[in-house]
């Protein structure tokens, strides 16, 4: 990191910092934050790689040693001051005062996270280092890839592992660091497959080789053609890494002897020299190059991520504000916040049944489909109407013949009159009541989405009044529809005002005026009685077609409404049931008090952002 320039370490801290510190406030539950994701096989020498870069020894061994997503934040401090780490995991932290305990730590927060053996789990694990030995960055390990289960090993163990690696490396914010061993055929490694599928086109994936001093001598130039691009291109490139082995680590080399050691072997292999030189090859130059990486992906990420946290931070609230605010704590405050809820909720029940603006924002369309129900009321009584008239004359004749006394011919028999009418009438009796059921349900429906919206999370409340609704909806119903029944039965009265039967028949009378007549006297008698039926059943059809849609509207929304905020607020009365009648649902409760921490936490990272902004409003980014 000594080539670094000023400039440099003073903008990468910061940037560390703060995706450091928006990790640490729990932002990445809502959002996903800039990070790079460390993912290999089992056995490439991911291990080796994170230890050489932090200075400290990790899990290690045969099978599954990386159990749950490593957080690993490395901070550089000045030579001098004193190494000093920490873990943190669930609402659990505690110092590490040696880096030769960090492994022990480690090893415990694994057995209490995903339990003692070979489980694992998706909860994040931090480990602060800060030392003068490491680089400013962050990596977050990842479980290596297994293909075939061990003793004590689920069966399908392999998918777990690559499920947990796919939740992390499938974020376009995060840069996919795939370590692969020198010996082996890139091409056919698990870790690269699963980037590839991720990232097509390469353009977040960076490519770290190990082992080198393991590759088959004359297959050196296929290595030195993966780190100059050649073979599978990456947009990030790749960088080579030699760490301390198995028996180095047996011999307890330290890792800055291993440091040596490397720059050794890089600069004297006649092969491997020249990537040395170029940048390519080296721990001290991985870091640097992670670092750069880190911190350009940081810079382009922030302006998206401030959007996000705006957008992220309406959606919330605008969900908090749809829970309401929940019943208080205080004895004292109850009552007053039981009455409140049901008063709004009862106003809101008579805005409804008036067709106005709701208070608690629901959108009724209620006035609007009754409107399409009574126009289809309206619809089928002209239909029964246009019936009628296709049939009058056979079944004039018919009752003339049934009903006609000592009348004689082209007088109008009032009793035929009056029986068709009668009959025609009728028919629209179970008509209209069906309508009145229709009408009541779909009330009913909107009257239960508008308890589910203003009492929501109070469910003993909910409960009490969706059974106050269904009363009173059965009441009313039974009122309509006796109603309804007594208006057919006064429908069965042949009566309307003169003027206005008069006014009907001369109409009708005048508009068939200029038609021709070469009927008999028994076929004109006919006509004019059709003439009569027809103007008496527009008449009595526009009574009905007003009246039925009248008394539905008054019974099932008026009446009700107002009957519901009576009983409602008659309910509150015996206090003994207001204990029950506040109790709030759990999930609801639990949900709210989600949604106040995602708000808290959003809030504070907006902060930060702005802060962050305002210190670095002359930044250019780095280049990589």
């Amino acid at each position: 990191m000594n080539s670094l320039n000023q400039q440099y370490e003073e903008k990468v801290r910061p940037c560390i910092d703060l995706i450091d510190s928006l990790r640490s406030l729990g932002v990445e539950k809502d959002l996903a934050l800039p990070a790079i994701a460390v993912i290999g096989d089992q056995s490439s020498g991911k291990s080796s790689v994170l230890e050489a870069l932090s200075g400290v020894a990790l899990p290690r061994g045969s099978g599954i040693v990386t159990r749950c997503p490593l957080e690993l934040k490395m901070k550089k401090i000045t030579k001098g001051q004193k190494w000093n780490g920490k873990i943190h995991y669930r609402d659990f932290a505690e110092e590490i005062q040696e880096p030769a305990n960090v492994e022990q730590n480690i090893c415990q927060a694994q057995d209490k996270m995903a339990g003692v053996g070979v489980g694992i789990s998706d909860e994040l694990i931090s480990l602060e280092i800060a030392s003068p030995n490491v680089p400013d960055l962050t990596l977050i390990d990842l479980p290596g890839i297994t293909r075939v289960a061990v003793k004590g090993q689920p069966a399908n163990i392999g998918e777990q592992i690559k499920k947990l690696i796919w939740k992390f490396i499938g974020k376009q914010e995060t840069i996919n660091l795939v370590v692969v061993p020198c010996n082996v055929d890139i091409a056919t490694t698990e870790a690269l497959k699963m980037a590839q599928e991720v990232d097509p086109e390469g353009e977040r994936t960076l490519g770290i080789l190990t082992k080198p001093d393991l590759v088959d001598k004359g297959t050196e130039e296929t290595v030195v053609d993966i780190i100059n691009n050649k073979a599978i291109p990456l947009k990030k490139g790749y960088m080579i890494v030699r760490c301390r082995g198995q028996k180095e680590i047996t011999k307890k080399v330290s890792l800055t002897t291993a440091l040596e050691k490397e720059r050794n072997f890089f600069q004297e292999h006649s092969h491997f020299q020249t990537l040395y030189y170029d940048g390519h090859a080296s721990v001290p130059k991985l870091a640097e190059k992670l670092t750069l990486e880190l911190v350009h992906h940081i810079q382009k990420s922030l302006p998206h991520l401030e959007e996000q946290i705006e957008t992220k931070l309406k959606q919330t609230q605008s969900k908090l504000d749809n829970l309401g605010c929940g019943p208080p704590s205080e004895p004292s405050e109850k009552l007053g916040f039981l009455i409140d809820k049901v008063t709004s909720f009862t106003q809101d029940a008579v805005y409804l049944s008036k067709g106005e603006d709701l208070r608690c924002g629901y959108k009724s369309k209620i006035f609007s489909v009754l409107r399409q129900r009574f126009a289809s009321w309206n619809l089928l009584i002209e239909d029964s109407g246009t019936t009628f008239s296709w049939n009058i004359e056979k079944e004039v004749a018919q009752y003339d013949r049934k009903y006609r006394g000592k009348e004689l011919p082209g007088f109008i028999n009032y009793k035929t009159f009056e029986a068709m009418v009668q009959e025609q009438v009728k028919q629209l009796e179970e008509p209209a009541v069906l309508k009145l059921k229709e009408v009541s349900e779909l009330a009913k429906k909107e009257f239960f989405a508008l308890i589910q919206r203003s009492l929501v999370g109070l469910p003993n409340l909910m409960r009490a009044a969706k059974l106050k609704t269904e009363a009173i909806t059965n009441e009313k119903e039974a009122l309509a529809e006796s109603m309804l029944r007594t208006q057919f039965k006064m429908e069965m009265i042949v009566y309307t005002q003169d003027c206005r039967y008069s006014k009907k028949l001369g109409k009708r009378k005048k508009s068939e005026v200029n038609f021709p007549n070469n009927t008999s006297d028994i076929g004109a008698s006919l006509k004019e009685m059709a003439k009569h039926l027809k103007s008496y059943y527009q008449i009595a059809g526009q009574r009905l077609a007003d009246q039925v849609p009248l008394v539905i509207h008054y019974q099932m929304l008026q009446e009700f409404a107002i009957q519901l905020q009576r009983e409602m607020l008659q309910m509150l009365q015996d206090k003994k049931k207001m204990e029950s009648l506040l109790q709030e649902d759990h999930t609801i409760k639990e949900n709210r008090v989600h949604l106040h921490n995602c708000i808290k936490r959003l809030s504070k990272a907006r902060m930060l952002l702005s802060e962050f902004s305002m210190s670095m409003y002359d930044f250019t980014p780095m280049q990589v």
